[in-house]
């Protein structure tokens, strides 16, 4: 089934590491330059290019919803152990489920805020650790305090996401293949594993 062109594929190493959302247009690049090793998933696209003037056959090329790459990926390999995505708010939201984690209510995001536990002003780190989604209202009542000075209690405990956690929260409307295939790189522990599978059932 053809998908809408904004749909995105996910592509991976060879050894089947998620590594980043691509569009098509860069999909059917790395498809033309023969760097797809394999692919999995469903089919996404058919792209039809130019007419080949001596065969006189245009050619195709389906692009798979999850594409294996080649090239060297060794400096990401050995970066795992200690990799620490950017921090940015729209991937923050999407790790706490855009939920203000002081009240537990559901927010859109432009109703939410970054709440740094311990503040920016007593030594806390600008850092995944260390922040979570607050509501405006929350975030406001605690100010310039710890939860515990503000009387408030964390709902959650705020986690460092890995690089295929992190893929995930950089996405936009994940297929269900991509989904499961994604949720298979998560640790086993991931308070978002436990969260996605429970969606799904």
């Amino acid at each position: 089934m053809t998908q809408p062109l904004a749909q995105q594929v996910l592509r991976t190493d060879v050894s089947g590491m998620p590594l980043e959302w691509v569009d098509y247009q860069t999909a059917v690049r790395l498809y033309h330059f023969g760097h797809v090793a394999y692919t999995c998933g469903t089919p996404l696209y058919q792209v039809r290019g130019g007419t080949n003037a001596a065969s006189g056959r245009r050619t195709l090329i389906e692009v798979n919803s999850i594409i294996a790459t080649t090239g060297d990926q060794s400096a990401l390999r050995h970066s795992r152990e200690t990799y620490s995505p950017p921090l940015n708010n729209p991937a923050l939201f999407k790790r706490d489920a855009h939920t203000c984690l002081y009240c537990g209510h559901p927010f859109q995001a432009r109703d939410l805020s970054r709440d740094h536990v311990r503040p920016l002003s007593t030594g806390g780190a600008d850092a995944w650790a260390n922040v979570v989604t607050a509501c405006k209202r929350c975030n406001n009542h605690k100010a310039n305090r710890t939860p515990e000075q503000a009387r408030m209690q964390l709902l959650a405990i705020p986690f460092v996401p890995t690089h295929a956690e992190y893929v995930y929260l950089r996405g936009r409307r994940i297929l269900a293949d991509q989904m499961e295939f994604l949720l298979a790189h998560f640790p086993r522990s991931s308070p978002l594993q436990a969260r996605l599978r429970a969606q799904m059932c």
